[in-house]
């Protein structure tokens, strides 16, 4: 790469493009300023899209231009975003102790009213970008992100070698998850999905991974069954990676005693759960809120091919 690359970026494309979505849902580009860092206080609760809001919060890029007090980064380095920025002042008990993703001043980017980060430029704090290496791709350094969302629950939900583990859905982050869990040592390993495509998919990406199309028509305790027999016996854990009330109840049925459900993905406020079959067979139900301390490690698997994110990259757009 040539010195003076980061400027000829800026000339050859000084308008900066982003993504946005609206109340309504809908995707449309937009020219959008420079978004400066905005420390304010903010809270966690319900998340609502009130106004046009810019996208993303998986990114990695190339540094153009630094600030008079960065050390770390100059122009030219090659860094993966990690977009969740939390206070980390020493009155912060989340922050004081580690838990910074649970900072309830975080200024996590694409979460309203916080603008996300699928733009042609971005204005990051240094502390929470990290390089990596120059074989590593743009597209697996945006894949951190969701690398780090399995990774933290792989992590918390206690995978070990040889443990039979259950997959809800084969979405990104059901994918993501089961790469994860295949570094792991986690074996056998089920994953479930209501999409027969997504499902030959993760077959792909790691084959010896055990697909199962969710019938529909069926009942919780019914779908368990054929999640049982696929797995040749009932689970230790099940990572639930959709959030979706009868896929939980469903994980819950396919339990050993003892077992536990892990919900990674986001559901309805309120969902109605086997609270005595819980209690019976003592199944504990664990959840997880983004992550934390990840982003080095998902780098180093990444870099060095313990882990592969490369196939989930599908489709590629112009930002234009």
């Amino acid at each position: 790469m040539a010195e003076n690359a980061p400027t000829e970026i800026l000339s050859r494309k000084p308008e900066n493009i982003a993504v946005y979505t609206n109340p309504q849902h809908e995707l449309y580009l937009h020219r959008a300023r420079f978004l400066p860092l905005a420390m304010r206080k903010g809270h966690i609760g319900d998340i609502v899209v009130t106004r046009a809001n810019s996208l993303g919060h998986e990114s990695a890029g190339i540094v153009i231009a630094v600030g008079a007090g960065v050390t770390r980064f100059k122009a030219g380095d090659r860094v993966a975003l990690e977009c969740g920025i939390p206070c980390m002042k020493a009155t912060c008990y989340s922050c004081r102790t580690g838990q910074y993703n649970a900072c309830p001043e975080v200024v996590f980017f694409s979460t309203p009213p916080h603008h996300g980060t699928l733009a042609r430029y971005h204005v990051h704090p240094e502390d929470w970008l990290h390089k990596i290496p120059d074989e590593m791709t743009y597209e697996e350094g945006s894949l951190i992100e969701p690398l780090s969302v399995a990774l933290a629950g792989v992590e918390r939900s206690g995978v070990r070698l040889g443990s039979p583990v259950v997959i809800c859905g084969a979405g990104p982050i059901g994918l993501a998850t089961l790469l994860a869990a295949q570094a792991a040592g986690a074996n056998p390993i089920v994953i479930t999905d209501i999409n027969e495509t997504r499902l030959q998919f993760a077959k792909k990406l790691v084959p010896r991974v055990r697909p199962v199309t969710i019938p529909t028509e069926k009942t919780p305790v019914e779908i368990a069954e054929v999640i049982k027999e696929a797995l040749g016996e009932e689970t230790q854990l099940v990572l639930e990676c959709t959030g979706v009330e009868s896929s939980v109840v469903a994980g819950i049925y396919s339990c050993r005693f003892g077992g536990m459900v892990f919900v990674i993905g986001c559901g309805k406020d309120f969902q109605t759960l086997p609270f005595m079959h819980m209690a019976g067979k003592e199944i504990d139900l664990r959840f997880q809120y983004r992550y934390h301390d990840t982003y080095p490690r998902a780098i180093g698997l990444v870099a060095s091919g313990v882990i592969d994110v490369k196939p989930l990259v599908t489709h590629r757009f112009t930002l234009e």
